[in-house]
């Protein structure tokens, strides 16, 4: 049996359209099961119910109050239950555990350096986690996009266009867009494998976030030169610039192909894979 927290969210619902026989918990919204993963009474009371034998752990807040509560609580209870169970645990972080500033690809065994309030949530959680259950496989992604309805990073481009909001997209931000069907994927299949630590999932593109929009933009029948730029270098408030995440270990490890933006969104067919075998 497989459990997924977060299982009302973008990905959450993916992993549950691939994995039909899961359980998905819901903190809010559509879900087999409500749970608020801050509180660990809760947390244990589901995993006894459900008796997983594997847990994705994609529950998390990107902001406001109780965010670092959700993000770093959350994930150690989740992770302290899931070893309580002995089932093994797949948990989502994310490319911002890094500064941004080695101007090469991260590799997993590049110390996480966080300089964003998220970022710094996301590093304690993965610390907690390794704490928790060990045996835990860390995933770290970037930008997820795509699915059968706009994700929030797509949403916000076609907003800007058609609303001309005067929203602009970063110029010097550089990320790894990653379609959510891949990642489902390859999330399912670290549900079962034996793999512990960090792992770096994210597409093999690396495009700022000025790119990303335009793609997004022609791909969605717009005019991508209405897709404004900005730095964010020139903003007040520190931000990771260049968090390319180096997946040469997931590509030798995973039979999932994590396809480029530049493929998925420019070319002939934007059709989704089908799920891998996991576990339900």
């Amino acid at each position: 049996m497989l459990l997924i927290t977060g299982g009302s969210g973008y990905l959450g619902g993916e992993l549950r359209r691939r994995a039909p026989g899961a359980v998905g918990t819901a903190h809010a919204g559509a879900g087999d099961v409500r749970l608020d993963v801050r509180d660990a009474a809760a947390v244990e009371r589901v995993m006894r119910s459900v008796r997983p034998d594997a847990v994705i752990h994609t529950a998390y807040a990107r902001r406001g109050e109780g965010a670092w509560e959700t993000n770093v609580t959350g994930a150690r209870n989740v992770a302290l239950a899931a070893a309580a169970m002995d089932a093994r645990l797949v948990h989502l972080s994310t490319d911002v555990v890094f500064a941004g500033d080695a101007g090469r690809p991260y590799v997993e065994a590049d110390p996480p350096r966080p300089v964003t309030d998220y970022g710094r949530a996301k590093a304690e959680a993965e610390a907690a986690v390794r704490l928790a259950h060990p045996g835990a496989a860390i995933a770290r992604t970037s930008l997820i996009y795509g699915g059968p309805s706009p994700s929030p990073h797509e949403r916000a481009v076609l907003a800007a266009i058609e609303d001309a909001s005067g929203m602009a997209f970063f110029t010097d931000e550089i990320r790894c867009p990653v379609h959510v069907s891949d990642l489902a994927d390859a999330l399912l299949e670290l549900a079962v494998l034996r793999y512990a630590g960090p792992l770096h999932v994210a597409g093999c593109d690396a495009v700022s976030r000025h790119e990303f929009a335009r793609l997004v933009a022609a791909a969605g029948g717009r005019d991508p030169d209405l897709v404004r730029g900005a730095r964010s270098a020139d903003l007040p408030e520190l931000r990771p610039l260049d968090c390319r995440l180096g997946c040469t270990r997931a590509g030798a490890l995973l039979s999932t192909r994590l396809r480029g933006v530049r493929e998925v969104l420019q070319g002939p067919s934007r059709s989704t894979t089908q799920p891998p075998s996991a576990l339900v």
